[in-house]
């Protein structure tokens, strides 16, 4: 799969704004940042609906009831998960205590593993992941991943202090479950017969297609911290 020099750069543009947006959101306070993912777990739940009204193989009252449930907890245990990293797990930045640096820590691991993994996959992909998402590919997930977990223990390790530990459990977790993530969204999109669940960002589609890696990674930080971190 050749790079798409057009997409990328559409991508590219789109995933910077996202990025300020997430980080200023994040950076200006707690209450913003409380906002912020709000409106996203929000937005990904009413798409999410949509994708299972348009889904020809979910007629009845009662799947479909069964099936907003799963995406009611799902979507809700992420939205907790990520509060709660935010809430009980403070971490020192230079010197000032805060509360934002998991949460970025997860954001910056998908986003570095989305990229990486889009790149290496342009350039020496050959072996499918999945048929839910064929452009996916085995060499450019493991070389997302392996590069997402390189950039955030150095970064992390600059920045914060947090042990080697703690930061190869998000970057690994972030970039591992966010591509799962993507992929249960991609299932669901395909289910319904649809390229994108919004149209929010060019490049992207909706929440549900750019909060699809952080609805699983969340919850999957989250408790490997709680078990495991030091």
């Amino acid at each position: 799969m050749a790079l798409d020099i057009q997409t990328f750069r559409t991508r590219a543009l789109s995933a910077i704004i996202f990025v300020v947006v997430m980080l200023g959101a994040i950076f200006y306070s707690i209450d913003s940042f409380i906002i912020l993912f709000s409106i996203v777990h929000t937005g990904c739940y009413i798409e999410y609906s949509k994708l299972i009204k348009k889904t020809p193989t979910i007629t009845t009252t009662q799947a479909k009831v069964l099936y907003n449930l799963f995406g009611l907890a799902y979507i809700t245990t992420s939205f907790f998960a990520i509060m709660h990293l935010a809430s009980a797990h403070w971490v020192t930045v230079l010197g000032t205590t805060t509360y934002y640096v998991l949460p970025m820590l997860v954001i910056i691991s998908i986003w570095i593993n989305d990229t990486m993994a889009y790149i290496v996959g342009s350039f020496i992909g050959k072996t499918p992941l999945s048929v839910v998402s064929p452009k996916k590919t085995w060499e450019g997930t493991i070389g997302g991943a392996l590069l997402a977990v390189v950039a955030v223990v150095i970064l992390g390790r600059f920045l914060t202090g947090l042990s080697y530990q703690t930061l190869v459990i998000v970057s690994a977790s972030s970039a591992i479950m966010g591509t799962i993530g993507d992929l249960i969204e991609s299932k669901f999109k395909r289910m319904a017969g649809v390229k994108d669940s919004g149209r929010i960002m060019p490049g992207h589609g909706g929440f549900f297609d750019r909060f699809d890696s952080l609805l699983l990674a969340g919850p999957c930080v989250w408790l490997l911290l709680t078990l495991f971190a030091q």
